[in-house]
């Protein structure tokens, strides 16, 4: 193997350029190294970002890895970039992101099947936050929709995966049952308009 510091500079480099988060198989193939080889490697740049207190840090989201910003110099980046503010999201916007994060992928008819209310502006709000994106159509009459969340939405609860949500609490999985989902509380909202703006610094 080529000198380990030119490697993870290589590293650092195609990340920084790249912004979104990308797969060690295709770090892999540009370096032409093995994937064990260059999950060892990200993993120690991401202690070299720690050891030295650096204003970046190493995250890996569903496989993935990505540079960003760490949170406590959100603010500073804020204001250099004028970045504004999200509005909130709603509470209704709450329960759809968690009906969609919980099933994986929903198509609209689904979630106001759960819900019992038209979710057209709760689905376009979440759309436009980059919290879930069309994930293609099921092969039925219409061909409707499927959604899922994204990337995005990892980042902004600090998940690696679907898989590291929370397990619902009793009385939500006995609301599932019953065609209810509330996961999310309405004095979360200052919680995730912070991780949404503090998402828009990631990967600069």
């Amino acid at each position: 193997m080529e000198n380990k510091n030119n490697v993870l500079a290589r590293l650092e480099a195609m990340l920084f350029a790249c912004g979104d988060p990308v797969e060690a198989s295709r770090l892999a193939d540009v370096l032409e190294l093995d994937v064990e080889s260059v999950t060892k490697m990200l993993s120690c740049l991401a202690d070299t970002y720690e050891e030295r207190q650096s204003g970046l840090r190493l995250i890996r989201i569903d496989g993935k890895y990505q540079i960003c910003t760490r949170e406590e110099y959100a603010d500073d980046v804020r204001k250099l970039l004028e970045i504004k503010k999200n509005t909130p999201l709603s509470q209704a916007a709450f329960e759809v992101l968690a009906i969609i994060a919980y099933n994986k992928t929903v198509t609209k008819s689904f979630i106001e099947q759960i819900r019992g209310v038209d979710c057209s502006g709760s689905i376009s709000n979440l759309v436009q936050k980059g919290l879930i994106e069309e994930k293609g159509r099921l092969d039925l009459p219409g061909r409707p929709l499927v959604y899922g969340t994204t990337d995005r939405f990892l980042r902004c609860f600090s998940l690696s995966s679907l898989d590291d949500l929370p397990d619902l609490p009793k009385h939500e999985e006995e609301n599932k049952e019953n065609g209810q989902t509330t996961l999310f509380d309405e004095d979360k909202n200052d919680t995730m308009l912070k991780e949404t703006d503090q998402d828009g610094e990631e990967g600069e």
